[in-house]
């Protein structure tokens, strides 16, 4: 069965899309820790990070990079904080959290946050596009 992720890159479950190219996608987490809280993920499904092939890899954190610029042109934050846990979906996924300070990276402070205000800030983080 597809995992959750690959049924968002093929427009079964409705995201908030953030960057997108032929490889990759980075779109807002439904539960951020932070707004602006992203996952970027390949849209080729692999379940681990390090399963990926060189080049995939690579590109995926450039790609990464690409949307953190984004997010941080927008969001009021110190820094973009960079996690991969690897266990909640079985497909490979980077979070990109806007932090103040270390103890921001907790997912113990991710909450349900409503559609409208994912929206708007996913328009925000668009609109700084080259």
């Amino acid at each position: 069965m597809a995992s959750l992720f690959t049924r968002i890159v093929q427009g079964e479950i409705p995201c908030h899309k953030i960057l997108e190219d032929e490889t990759y996608l980075a779109f807002l987490d439904i539960r951020p820790i932070n707004p602006g809280h992203t996952l970027v993920i390949p849209k080729k499904e692999i379940d681990y990070l390090f399963d990926l092939e060189d080049d995939l890899l690579s590109g995926l954190m450039t790609f990464s990079k690409k949307a953190a610029c984004l997010i941080q042109q927008t969001m009021p934050c110190k820094r973009i904080g960079v996690m991969v846990c690897g266990l909640e979906v079985p497909h490979v996924h980077i979070h990109l959290v806007p932090i103040f300070d270390i103890s921001d990276l907790n997912f113990a402070k991710a909450k349900e946050t409503p559609q409208e205000e994912l929206a708007q800030v996913a328009k925000k983080i668009r609109a700084n596009q080259v």
